[in-house]
């Protein structure tokens, strides 16, 4: 989170202050969420973490932290400020409004319409299935969130836009997203408690331009965890991400990582960082899904580069 070259961790805690624990690069980590302002609320209280993921949402280049809480405490939005702090964004924004009430497990940034800018999913359902004789206004079976990245730290909720079958209430625990129909944009998995998983295929995300890499690890882990990989265009329009695991709430997302481009077309830039400090360096086109292995650059992927519908 403090850009020094060493992967740090964040833990959501339920009822217990979260942990952020800065790596110091000798084979040790020391917390340091109550200095960062990431192991409170607001108010100063422990809420009940559950999912978590961290992503660059706004395009300054640090990675900020959005954590799905239980009912009545809304999910929390940690900006990073870049000076070692972290500003809880959600009170004062939709995504607040909009989670009071839910009590949200799996939680993760991904870009649904390619636009280049990081969205928010979350997957909600209470754990007392007698939660509304209690509560009035909570449900025990609540459906999932979505919102839209509008830029300027901005989101509106767009779960009403995206079809019937995204608002179907379920109790919802884990949920991952992967392109498993292999036509450019992300798509959701949700396990529920007590009933089937459900796979929400994202039709008209790649209406967008993308571009997806995978990674392929040598002196680094074979998959390439914890590389970072920025994108460049032609323009001069810049993003970023890490290949990472261990987000959401017990589900794993795919490994490739996606970037939305917009309306924008053309070459593409691509820097991946390993773990081990190699950097590679590779071009690319919109639309195209590529394989970086380290120290070798752009390796044949198996599937096709070509884009499809």
């Amino acid at each position: 989170y403090d850009d020094d070259g060493w992967p740090d961790l964040f833990v959501a805690n339920d009822t217990q202050p979260n942990k952020l624990f800065r790596n110091a690069g000798n084979g040790t980590f020391k917390d340091g969420g109550m200095a960062a302002g990431v192991a409170f609320s607001e108010s100063g209280v422990a809420r009940a973490g559950m999912g978590t993921d961290a992503a660059d949402f706004d395009g300054s280049g640090r990675p900020s932290i959005v954590v799905g809480n239980f009912s009545n405490e809304m999910m929390a939005l940690y900006h990073n400020e870049g000076t070692g702090l972290f500003i809880d964004d959600a009170p004062t924004s939709a995504l607040g409004q909009a989670t009071l009430l839910s009590l949200s497990f799996a939680c993760f940034f991904f870009d649904y319409d390619l636009d280049g800018r990081p969205d928010i999913f979350a997957a909600n359902g209470h754990v007392a299935d007698d939660i509304q004789a209690v509560q009035a206004r909570v449900r025990y079976a609540q459906p999932p969130h979505l919102f839209r990245n509008l830029g300027n730290k901005r989101f509106e909720p767009v779960d009403d836009k995206l079809g019937p079958a995204f608002r179907v209430p379920m109790v919802g625990r884990g949920a991952a997203y992967a392109d498993y129909d292999g036509d450019g944009d992300l798509d959701v998995v949700i396990a529920a408690n007590n009933s089937p998983a459900r796979l929400l295929r994202n039709d008209g995300g790649n209406r967008n331009h993308f571009l997806r890499v995978r990674t392929v690890g040598v002196a680094s882990n074979r998959d390439g965890i914890g590389a970072k990989v920025t994108v460049t265009a032609a323009d001069g329009t810049r993003r970023w991400s890490t290949v990472k695991s261990g987000s959401s709430y017990c589900s794993q997302s795919e490994l490739p990582v996606t970037f939305g481009f917009g309306s924008t077309t053309g070459r593409l830039k691509v820097e991946v960082r390993w773990p081990s400090g190699r950097v590679d360096t590779v071009d690319a086109q919109t639309d195209e899904r590529i394989a970086v292995r380290e120290g070798q650059g752009r390796v044949a992927e198996p599937a096709s580069g070509t884009r499809s519908r």
